[in-house]
């Protein structure tokens, strides 16, 4: 991607942001300062990370993934499968008002991005490719989730 589109992708991604009054808001600044580097690059900038590098792509442990953002529970482990993509899946969310879903074409094809319905936090897309149920692959970033255990161990 050119830097100019690049910007352009950024520059839209502010004005979603901006246009969409979420239950969590935050300054620029502020949400700087409350995530790490590549949380802010996903969640705020909509960026991704490389894949077979996040620390839940391989994870099978078992409880729930929340937005790093805002601590929003996203996701359940038991809708978790192993893509091959080298990015956690799940065939589902764990409700369905925990994420929104919407059309991303900043990569010149459409795409359904997927955000965190409390603060409008860049997860990653979803794609129809998955498993039954659902039939649905949603393709996350681990920069953008914080995971909370189950079980003797949590």
């Amino acid at each position: 991607m050119s830097s100019r589109a690049l910007e352009q992708y950024i520059e839209n991604m502010k004005q979603k942001h901006e246009n969409t009054t979420y239950e969590v808001v935050k300054s620029d600044e502020q949400w700087r300062e409350s995530l790490t580097a590549e949380e802010y690059r996903v969640l705020r900038r909509a960026g991704t990370e490389r894949a077979f590098t996040g620390r839940y792509h391989d994870s099978k442990d078992d409880g729930v993934y929340v937005c790093a953002g805002c601590g929003n529970p996203l996701f359940d482990s038991q809708s978790k499968f192993d893509s091959g993509s080298g990015w956690p899946s799940y065939v589902e969310p764990i409700a369905a008002n925990a994420v929104e879903e919407r059309e991303d074409r900043s990569l010149f094809f459409v795409r359904t991005e997927v955000r965190c319905r409390r603060c409008g936090g860049h997860l990653g897309h979803v794609f129809t490719d998955g498993p039954e149920p659902t039939g649905l692959r949603y393709c996350m970033n681990s920069a953008a989730m914080s995971f909370s255990g189950r079980g003797a161990n949590a």
